[in-house]
């Protein structure tokens, strides 16, 4: 064989050891010798290790949280137990106990209203679900970006629909809504100088009072107002466009709270980032929807 046949032949078969594995399964030296030039990242991303729990927060064994306790398909309270708060936004909270390497336990604590008077006092350390207002950020910090848009409409009886375009639409009509509800600053304010709106204590009783025909208009968000509707029945209403606000729904941790520290605020702002990068809540709420429909009311 000639010199230059016997170094074609010796490349080839460096060629053939270089491109995969040998028959035996084991790493070709090609394959061998990219993984010992890869970046380090690429290795680390290829063989993540495990990662290592997070240490207790002294002095903070528990998280008690809470919120809206009439709002499906995001909370409310089982029928099994009643003291109990289930849905997507209690889901959301054992997610988030796995994350900060605490336990949170969403417990029924009575009405939106008596849930924020809690939150300020600092008997319960977390709210499942806030709007953001002005006032509140006196007693609770706010965890951003927001966990879930939301977005509050104008209900109306089917057979006599109010005329509506615009907010002022609404000044010669008597309104309904839940109390301690909050549909964004700038409504908020509008509402309280130029309208009439009635502030009863569920949603169902302003979902009758717009049936039965002793308020012309409910406010309220399309997504839990079309739950309760889709369950009770009854005369038909139907929501309204525009919409009055597009709000976020944020995870909130009372100023009170014996565990709000520098530390569990961390945990929690890193969290509540992740849970925004890897859309946790589109999942949760379909979940919440399929348990809301299949489960009886108290």
């Amino acid at each position: 064989m000639s010199l230059r046949r016997l170094a074609v032949s010796s490349f080839a078969l460096i060629g053939l050891a270089l491109a995969g594995p040998g028959h035996d399964g084991s790493p070709s030296l090609g394959a061998t010798a990219r993984a010992q030039t890869a970046p380090p990242a690429a290795q680390a991303s290829a063989a993540p290790g495990p990662t290592s729990p997070l240490p207790p927060i002294p002095g903070c064994p528990l998280l008690i949280a809470s919120g809206n306790p009439q709002y499906p398909p995001y909370l409310w309270r089982d029928p099994t137990d009643e003291q109990k708060l289930v849905g997507a936004n209690a889901d959301l909270m054992q997610w988030l106990a796995t994350e900060i390497g605490i336990p949170v336990e969403t417990r029924y604590v009575g009405p939106w209203g008596r849930v924020q008077e809690e939150m300020r006092a600092g008997r319960i350390d977390l709210i499942a679900g806030a709007f953001f207002t002005l006032p509140r950020t006196e007693y609770m910090d706010y965890f951003h970006p927001a966990f879930r848009e939301t977005r509050s409409v104008i209900w109306t009886r089917s057979a006599s629909p109010v005329p509506y375009k615009r907010w002022s639409d609404l000044a010669p009509k008597l309104g309904v809504t839940v109390i301690n509800n909050s549909f964004g600053v700038e409504f908020d304010n509008y509402a309280r100088q130029s309208l009439k709106i009635s502030q009863v204590a569920s949603i169902e009783q302003a979902i009758q009072m717009l049936q039965r025909g002793r308020a012309d208009y409910l406010i309220y968000e399309d997504t839990p107002a079309e739950a309760y509707v889709a369950r009770n029945g009854g005369p038909a209403i139907q929501p309204l466009l525009p919409a009055i606000a597009r709000e976020g729904l944020y995870l909130t941790l009372s100023h009170r709270s014996r565990c709000n520290t520098p530390e569990l605020r961390g945990r929690l702002a890193r969290a509540v980032y992740k849970l925004s990068q890897e859309r946790v809540m589109n999942r949760l709420v379909e979940q919440g929807f399929v348990l809301w429909r299949k489960q009886p009311s108290l």
